[in-house]
């Protein structure tokens, strides 16, 4: 089995104590302590179209499972289950339930051959952190056709929907801003949105080359609690008209990032890949 990717917690220094000798000791570093996943499955190259079993367990720095997790009504609970073609091209968002025992599992059907990224971002109960991330990756067999990724364009028609960014995106890295978006159905209506995971939109942001990540919501009179921190600076959207949507944008690097903005519309899920450049 592939050894799952490490994501870094604590980092404990133990430091020698200064004395009046002119001698000063080096800092001890202890071995990392970290959480990992462990049993992800799966380990081989699956079949396109297929539904297929993903599943794992997240093991705490201790060895022993990880099975408490926030709960309440906002996105921040949980675990997210995040699956990107490294292209950029297709994404799989999913709130996958938690057994008993911490173990995970979810029905996903990879829709094309090529490398996937697996991202786990984890909402753990009684601890200092509010999240943290884990990565895997999985195999689709097939020839690869990366796909290019296409230049910025405004509207954007899911299923017979018009999804539409007004005005251009002026983005800079670690400078917050605001994306004004309207949907409209298929008979030119503004939508009408259902709460989906605990927001009223879900905005998730990968960048093009190295698949850094993002996620922001847009929060409305229903999912008050929604909203998200990026260091000390609270970032979220809002909502409170149909059809219109306030995307928050705080992203940490320049690049060219693909926004894929989700939300819950007459049942269906919908899906706009945008494509944003930051400088």
């Amino acid at each position: 089995m592939r050894a799952a990717r490490l994501a870094l917690l604590l980092l404990p220094l133990v430091a020698a104590a200064c004395s009046s000798s002119s001698h000063v000791g080096t800092p001890t570093i202890q071995p990392a302590r970290t959480f990992r996943l462990a049993g992800f499955e799966p380990s081989h190259p699956v079949q396109p179209g297929r539904p297929t079993t993903l599943s794992f367990t997240i093991d705490q720095p201790s060895g022993a499972p990880l099975t408490q997790y926030r709960r309440g009504p906002g996105p921040h609970t949980g675990v997210h289950l995040i699956v990107v073609r490294d292209d950029l091209s297709t994404i799989v968002h999913h709130h996958p339930p938690v057994a008993a025992d911490g173990h995970v599992s979810d029905r996903i059907t990879f829709p094309a051959p090529g490398p996937y990224r697996v991202l786990i971002d984890t909402y753990p109960a009684n601890l200092p952190q509010r999240n943290f991330q884990l990565f895997e990756s999985v195999d689709v067999a097939g020839t690869y056709h990366a796909q290019p990724i296409p230049p910025f364009s405004p509207t954007l028609d899911v299923g017979g929907y018009r999804i539409t960014i007004h005005g251009k995106p002026r983005l800079r890295a670690i400078q917050s801003a605001f994306l004004t978006v309207t949907v409209s159905d298929p008979s030119s209506r503004a939508a009408t949105f259902t709460p989906w995971f605990g927001a009223l939109a879900h905005a998730i942001f990968f960048r093009a080359g190295t698949l850094s990540y993002f996620h922001t919501h847009v929060c409305g009179a229903t999912t008050p609690a929604c909203a998200g921190v990026f260091g000390s600076t609270r970032i979220s959207g809002h909502s409170s008209t149909p059809g219109r949507l306030s995307v928050g944008v705080l992203l940490p690097q320049a690049g060219t990032w693909r926004l894929f903005l989700q939300c819950k519309v007459d049942g269906k899920i919908l899906t706009a890949p945008f494509t944003l450049r930051v400088r």
